[in-house]
């Protein structure tokens, strides 16, 4: 199997992705919103697309299925929850399908709810495990639940599913957030070395070339995974001085305060420059003029207004 990791170089800074046969030469293309890169690649690397698939249904991982398609004919593929929300759904995919391409290639579809309701991850059974995640699962992150998903169900995702997985599995988002989302792990863990070395590798690379995170690395840097940690429950504590002495891992909410965004990661001028700001901040959710305690929801990761 092989996985060419193409960065976009748009304000999303989204991953797309071509998984090749190198015996029959087919490739699948993920969420391909660079359709001309996309082709050109495959092109270039002499495979021929006969699959396209979503991870989930928001605009920037759909947007250029009718391009990719138009020039290849390939059959389009997603979540069947999606069939309603992706044009042209040729097949409509569930927890434990698998995904075949050429005649090596096999990937186990996951169901994976949280960032929208109809969101799936790939998973190889290779020596060296891959799982290409979309927007569940970021480089030390996770994908926001404002877009159509919800905070419980992205929290029983990861408890149930990805935690779970080989600490070897190798991880490939649908956006590249790495450096921006460390800096928020440090923010809610600062005593975290491991997040801060990697930081100071990762901070000023090249995307096109970038690091490739294993779960095991993730689980050590990656507040979703770390909910347990007493420093990450500290720093909560803090904000929200009533929590329970021990909060159940999913009854904690990081949210922004008071509809405040905290900026301090970028300044005007790069926000400005990024079309959108990548920003994980904190907020109390206020529900009929209320505002929750710290003990009633989950953790609600928030890297911006748009939907990612």
């Amino acid at each position: 199997m092989i996985v060419e990791k193409i960065y976009t170089d748009n304000a999303y800074r989204n991953f797309n992705y071509l998984i090749a046969c190198p015996e029959s030469g087919e490739a699948l293309a993920i969420d391909p919103l660079e359709a001309q890169l996309c082709l050109d690649t495959a092109k270039d690397k002499g495979w021929e697309i006969t699959q396209v698939l979503n991870t989930h249904e928001h605009g920037d991982h759909t947007g250029g299925n009718s391009a990719v398609i138009a020039a290849t004919g390939a059959k389009l593929l997603a979540h069947g929850g999606a069939k309603d929300k992706i044009p042209g759904i040729d097949v409509g995919l569930a927890a434990g399908d698998v995904v075949k391409i050429g005649s090596s290639v096999e990937l186990e579809v996951l169901d994976t709810p949280g960032h929208t309701m109809s969101h799936v991850c790939l998973l190889s059974h290779t020596d060296t495990p891959a799982l290409i995640c979309g927007d569940t699962l970021f480089n030390a992150g996770a994908g926001n639940c404002h877009g159509g998903g919800h905070p419980e169900q992205l929290h029983h995702t990861f408890a149930e599913q990805l935690s779970k997985l080989a600490d070897r599995t190798l991880v490939y988002p649908g956006h590249d957030y790495i450096a921006n989302n460390l800096r928020f792990t440090l923010d809610r863990e600062p005593d975290n070395e491991r997040a801060r070395t990697l930081l100071d590798k990762v901070k000023d690379q090249d995307p096109h070339n970038g690091v490739v995170t294993t779960l095991g690395l993730e689980k050590e840097v990656n507040t979703f995974f770390r909910l347990n940690s007493p420093t990450v429950i500290a720093r909560l504590r803090q904000a929200f001085p009533d929590m329970a002495d021990e909060p159940a891992v999913n009854k904690v909410i990081v949210a922004r305060s008071g509809g405040r965004r905290e900026s301090s990661y970028y300044s005007a001028s790069q926000k400005r420059s990024m079309a959108m700001p990548l920003i994980p901040t904190m907020r109390r959710e206020k529900i009929r003029g209320e505002y929750l305690q710290a003990n009633t929801t989950i953790w609600c990761f928030e890297p911006s207004e748009a939907v990612c």
